[in-house]
Parts: C-alpha cells; sequence; structure tokens
C-alpha cells in the first residue's frame, strides 16, 4: 500500500445526503464543506463522486459553476449509497513494484455492526467494480480503510482497540490478523497501540491519533490536560511510539499534534474531533479546524511538516457531528 503523500490519479467521494447523520440545516452545512473540499482538490487531481442521481449530480456541478470552480476534473459516478464513509467501505489500493495497480475490497460492517442501514454501503463497490480500472483482491477480512496507516515502506500502525474488537473477526488470532495485513497491505511490521479517542464510535480509528507524514515523521494527537478522558490514552500511545522508536533503531521525528478540546453534540454527547484527520493530496492538504484556539497552533505544525504544499483549514464542527471528519470521507488512489 502505498503512502497517501505519494502522486494521487484521483481522490474518491461520496455526496453527503443522509438526513439522520445530519439532520436539518447540518446537510447543507456539510455540503459547504464538501463544496470547499472540491474547490481545494480539483485542481491537482481528479476526483470521482459518488451520487445518487442525475438530479444531485447537476446540483453539484450547479453549485461548483456558482464559486466559480472548474470541475474538468470531476469524474462523477451515479450509485446508491447509504452514508459518505468511503475511506471505510472503499476499496484500499495497493501496488506492485512495476507501478502496476489492484485494489483490496476489505468486508465492511459498519464498525462492528453498530449501524444495520449502513452496512449496505460494503456492496457499493461490489455493483460497481467496473469503476475502478484495476484487479480486485478480495481478503474476506472485516477491516476499514481509517484503521490503518502506512507510510509506504512496510510499517502499518493500527489499534487493539479496532482490529482485535470481537466485533470485527472474533474468529481470528492476533497472528492470523497480522498476517491478512502483511498479505494485503505488503507490509513486514505492525506496530499495534491500544485505542483511540473518546467519542470515536468506530472503537479506535488510527486516522484519529497517529499519522505518518513521510517514511520517517510522526504526527501523534496528544491532550495536554490532564483532567480530560483522552490524556492518559494520548499519552499511552505516545509512549508506545517512543518505544518502538528506541528498541528497533527507527529513530523517528515524532511530533505531538495538540487536540482541540471536547466538541460535543447538543445532548451532550463528545465527538470524535481531532486535526490529526487530515488529508494529503497532490499539493495540498485539507485540515479539519473546530474553532477552538488550538486551530492556529495545529495549522502552524502541519504547516511546517508540508513545506511544498498548500494548507487548507476547513472548520468541520459539522462534519463531526456525523461521528467522522475530512479523512474519513476521502480515499486516495495513487498514481
Amino acid at each position: 500500500m502505498p503512502s497517501e503523500w505519494q502522486r494521487h490519479e484521483a481522490t474518491w467521494l461520496t455526496w453527503p445526503q443522509n438526513e439522520e447523520t445530519w439532520p436539518g440545516d447540518k446537510l447543507a452545512r456539510v455540503e459547504e464543506i464538501y463544496l470547499q473540499m472540491l474547490a481545494a482538490l480539483l485542481p491537482h487531481e481528479k476526483i470521482h463522486l459518488f451520487v445518487q442521481d442525475e438530479r444531485e449530480q447537476d446540483k453539484v456541478r450547479q453549485l461548483l459553476r456558482a464559486r466559480k470552480v472548474n470541475f474538468k476534473n470531476l469524474i462523477p459516478h451515479m450509485a446508491i449509497t447509504v452514508d459518505t464513509w468511503i475511506r471505510d467501505y472503499g476499496p484500499t489500493f495497493v501496488k506492485k513494484q512495476d507501478g502496476s495497480k489492484a485494489w483490496v475490497k476489505w468486508i465492511f460492517n459498519a464498525w462492528g455492526g453498530k449501524y444495520k442501514d449502513l452496512m449496505l454501503d460494503n456492496q457499493v463497490f461490489v455493483r460497481h467494480a467496473e469503476l475502478v480500472e484495476s484487479p480486485m483482491f478480495d481478503a474476506g477480512f472485516i477491516l476499514e480503510g481509517g484503521s490503518i496507516e502506512v507510510n509506504g515502506q512496510g510499517v502499518v500502525i493500527t489499534t487493539e482497540q479496532c482490529l482485535l474488537n470481537p466485533n470485527r473477526n472474533s474468529h481470528l488470532t492476533r497472528e492470523q490478523i497480522e498476517q491478512n495485513l502483511k498479505d494485503y497491505l505488503g507490509v513486514s511490521e505492525i506496530i499495534w497501540l491500544k485505542e483511540g479517542i473518546e467519542g470515536d464510535d468506530t472503537d479506535g480509528h488510527i486516522d484519529d491519533i497517529v499519522r505518518f507524514v513521510n517514511e520517517n515523521t510522526v504526527v501523534s494527537a496528544y491532550e495536554e490536560d490532564p483532567s480530560d478522558n483522552n490524556h492518559e490514552i494520548l499519552k499511552g500511545n505516545w509512549e508506545t511510539l517512543q518505544e518502538y522508536s528506541r528498541r528497533y533503531g527507527k529513530n523517528w521525528n515524532l511530533i505531538k499534534l495538540p487536540m482541540c478540546g471536547p466538541v460535543r453534540d447538543r445532548e451532550g454527547q463528545r465527538l470524535p474531533a481531532s486535526y490529526a484527520n487530515f488529508y494529503i493530496a497532490n499539493n495540498v492538504v485539507l485540515l479539519p479546524v473546530y474553532s477552538h484556539k488550538n486551530d492556529e497552533r495545529a495549522i502552524k505544525i502541519i504547516t511546517e511538516l508540508f513545506p511544498t504544499r498548500i494548507i487548507v483549514p476547513i472548520e468541520c464542527t459539522e462534519l463531526v457531528y456525523g461521528m467522522g471528519s475530512i479523512h474519513c470521507i476521502t480515499q486516495q488512489e495513487p498514481q
């Protein structure tokens, strides 16, 4: 599996339309976030966009036209989807040494069977396999794209809370799960962190807490407030990465990325808001922000880590109401 910062052929997205995920006026605000993302991405790479029907396709084009966004790189596909979380139900692309490309079809069970209606999205790329112009490997293994983070050089980071959860692959041992990761991602080293942040209904997806930004640099979400429930969790993950780097002579550059404090819905439930859920694309990085005092710190850190890319902060408080942010709704296809 290539790293995210390597050149993309395209980004895959699904236009938001689920009114249960974003009720009331929230859906329109999330559409605005998508338009900001499209405006930032379209000048630099192709965008494969799933829309429900021709009406929705025309709506997206009209909205982009109204914002004077050139959408020649937009490739719409009409397909019935339940929700937008294409990172988790979409293809994971892999490459051979000769540059030829394939994709892995995982089983998507809606994060351990939590949302029965969303489980239907497991079939989106089965029904429309012809849209991906490369061979498919059917893993027969439950996994979501947001649960794995690779450096393109044989290392994958994940969490025990997610991949060892009995609601995923309870019939497999830890060793068998590791072998599946090696077989389908082409990795040789697996780093297990304990768990993810509070409020994450995916059972600890890695893309909310730890990200590679190059082969040897890792950003790790860190909560500085000892009274915050995320403090001990993220401190433990940080210490695990430090120990791994020391023990195996990695000499990794480990960078702390601040958290944005609790972001809650109207009922007071904590949402999985994290700056680590950024998306690295050709020439740009889309960075979720949350109208918090740490936004500027996060922007500064990410700007320094990606000096050749344009950093595009996008206010994502409404998006994360649906329990995910920018990385969760994107999937990269490498060149």
